[in-house]
């Protein structure tokens, strides 16, 4: 699968804001009092441990940012396996650019590079079943864009991007619109055709009660092993399914081989530890 780019536009403000965090009111004062204004450098991205890239675009920007001048040769693209001590990209430019955008540009460049990486983990331990591993709502604010990009950078794939692009009705809406029934049929009327429906269930008894009324797809919420098998068997193809709970890399495969559709994680946006990555500088 081809891994399309979040375009520049959608990036821009992310990284832009970032920058003016770290600048401050004063700017680099380590940099600006240490480095000459004319000096320039070449630096190298280092994978520090093994990993999926995921992120250069924001850490080119970065740079580009502070200093159009500033070049990036990249050498193993987002979505590229990477060993430890392999060179990632080159940055070269001005000196002073190059050190004042860098924490920026690694910030965006380790986080999203280490859901790429808790991703893959997860897609590697399901390979040979036919599920797929996607991601939640469950991602730092302002972020969602590119961490769900960077899901797919990892191998996964995208679950619902917010509230307006399908309709997943909750334990919560249930009890509040009365029931099943009126919850499905209320929110059939309130959309257009084009618009998909999921409904969540905790129970078998649930998914008998919804299955009738034809959803799109039912998420089977923290059921084990044996209730997946049933649940799988008694939708029958005719709904998506998806299952979701406290879902790892070591237990994947025995979920993905019930026969599920989807795995949902949250942990990939908001838990993955970083891909260590540094900025080393390269002598001339």
């Amino acid at each position: 699968m081809t891994l399309s780019p979040v375009p520049t536009i959608m990036l821009e403000s992310l990284v832009r804001a970032a920058l003016l965090e770290d600048l401050g009111r004063g700017g680099d004062l380590t940099s600006d009092a240490i480095v000459p204004k004319d000096h320039r450098a070449t630096t190298v991205l280092t994978a520090r441990q093994a990993g999926i890239v995921a992120g250069l675009e924001l850490a080119m920007l970065a740079f580009k940012l502070i200093d159009h001048n500033v070049q990036m040769t990249v050498e193993r693209a987002d979505g590229s396996n990477v060993a430890q001590g392999e060179t990632i990209a080159s940055v070269s430019g001005p000196a002073r650019a190059i050190l004042t955008a860098e924490r920026t540009a690694l910030n965006f460049l380790c986080h999203l590079s280490g859901i790429a990486t808790a991703t893959a983990s997860v897609v590697n331990a399901i390979r040979g079943h036919k599920a797929k591993i996607v991601c939640t709502r469950k991602t730092t604010p302002g972020l969602r864009a590119v961490e769900k990009y960077a899901v797919r950078a990892g191998g996964g794939a995208n679950h619902r991007f917010g509230l307006d692009d399908a309709i997943l009705i909750k334990d919560n809406h249930i009890a509040i619109a009365g029931g099943i029934r009126p919850a499905i049929e209320r929110a059939r009327s309130g959309v257009g055709h084009l618009v998909k429906i999921e409904v969540e269930v905790d129970t078998l008894a649930q998914l008998e009660e919804v299955l009738p009324f034809a959803p799109d797809a039912v998420l089977l919420d923290n059921m084990s092993i044996d209730e997946l098998h049933q649940a799988v068997a008694l939708v029958a193809g005719r709904a998506i399914t998806e299952a979701s709970g406290r879902i790892t890399a070591a237990i994947a495969p025995a979920v993905a081989a019930t026969g599920i559709d989807l795995i949902s994680i949250g942990w990939l946006t908001h838990s993955a530890p970083i891909l260590d990555i540094g900025l080393d500088y390269r002598e001339p």
